[in-house]
């Protein structure tokens, strides 16, 4: 088990209490899908596997969000059952922890679910929760009926977040509906750690629960400062056999190769990695393991776009991107230009956004006796 956490959103309900013609976690809020607005919540807090639970008449529309790292899970005929899918999905490589969430809380913070992560060092389970401060009524035919204790009352809220092992096995043993994780991890025998929660880590139900989601949303990008990121990337490959190299997405011809488990592009290997540093999500051999041999000979284009596009994942616009190659020969100059549009047509982005330079070692070094090809580079995300 690797000490690791991971996380399932629930999204397979219908949802149609909220009206707008789809589920609610398909439906528009200020201009993204409610559930895009969720994922990316949750891997701002918490990076790691994702896997999302649909219902079976939904997965066309979930892989057309095209979201990287991102398993698809059919949901069940209860929430139980959606949750133990996606379970029993992370069991063949299980992580330490997991985070259970609902699809219709886009709202949830760092901070709530750090202190989630942090109860679960000292409990098996944990869950945000706001304690009843209302009086409590029983009501019937539009009449009070009675009244009801508020003391030790909670409103329960997710992410709920559990050691992996443990509510695995609560899960394989509970066999009926329940209300929340908390429930099934309780039936178990599990302590669960109450953390607090936050008034807008809002369920979106009904229809006026949008409106306020929208406007929370406009109130927490005013006052949340921009966040801007730098990363840095840096590769060597040595020179073999071959008449030309892979840079930067053009074939360059040479009278050698660059060696590599892959296509061996080393300007493009720096820059995927400037891009997961930026993201403090690792780098290349995290995401694409060497030994893997489905990686081998692959083209590096796969590579950069997956970065791309994980930053876009985590709400995060790619400004900028720089690449120096550093290489006796071949002379990049004449291909600089192609090398540009290449990498932007990857990255999806202006060619203008794009540097591609070079330069020598002044015959120093391991590149200046032409042994092989290094690069740096350096990429620019912001997320206002």
């Amino acid at each position: 088990m690797s000490d690791t956490t991971a996380i399932i959103i629930v999204a397979a309900g219908r949802g149609t209490r909220a009206g707008g013609g789809l589920p609610k976690q398909w439906r528009d809020l200020a201009g993204q899908p409610v559930l895009v607005r969720t994922l990316q919540a949750l891997r701002a807090a918490a990076p790691g596997r994702c896997v999302l639970v649909v219902h079976p008449d939904d997965m066309p529309r979930a892989r057309a969000l095209h979201i990287a790292d991102l398993t698809l899970v059919p949901g069940g005929a209860s929430r139980a059952q959606s949750v133990r899918n996606a379970l029993e999905a992370l069991a063949q490589d299980p992580p330490a922890r997991v985070l259970i969430h609902d699809g219709a809380r886009p709202l949830v913070s760092v901070a709530l679910v750090a202190r989630v992560l942090a109860a679960l060092e000292h409990s098996p389970g944990a869950a945000p929760a706001l304690a009843v401060t209302d009086a409590l009524w029983r009501g019937e035919a539009g009449r009070v009926r009675g009244t009801a204790d508020r003391t030790g009352l909670f409103r329960a809220q997710t992410p709920q977040g559990f050691r992996f092992d443990a509510i695995l096995a609560a899960h394989r043993s509970h066999g009926t509906e329940a209300a929340d994780d908390v429930e099934i991890a309780r039936a178990a025998g599990l302590d669960v750690a109450i953390v607090e929660g936050e008034d807008d880590n809002i369920k979106l139900t009904w229809a006026g629960d949008f409106a306020r989601a929208e406007a929370l949303l406009r109130n927490r990008d005013k006052d949340r400062p921009m966040d801007i990121r730098t990363g840095n990337g840096y590769d060597v490959h040595r020179f073999g056999e071959g008449e030309g190299c892979w840079l930067c997405g053009v074939l360059v011809p040479h009278t050698r190769g660059l060696q590599g488990h892959s296509d061996a592009d080393v300007g493009m290997h720096a820059l995927t990695d400037a891009i997961y540093g930026a993201l403090a999500m690792g780098d290349i051999g995290q995401h694409f393991p060497p030994s893997d041999p489905q990686w081998k000979g692959a083209a590096s284009h796969i590579f950069l776009r997956h970065a791309a596009d994980l930053a876009r994942d985590q709400g995060f616009t790619l400004t900028h991107a720089d690449v120096t190659l550093i290489c006796e020969r071949p002379k990049i100059g004449p291909h600089a230009p192609a090398m540009r549009a290449a990498l932007a047509q990857i990255m999806g982005l202006e060619v203008a956004r794009v540097s591609v330079k070079a330069t020598t070692s002044e015959r120093l070094g391991f590149t200046g006796r032409e042994e092989g090809i290094a690069a740096l580079a350096t990429a620019t995300l912001v997320r206002a």
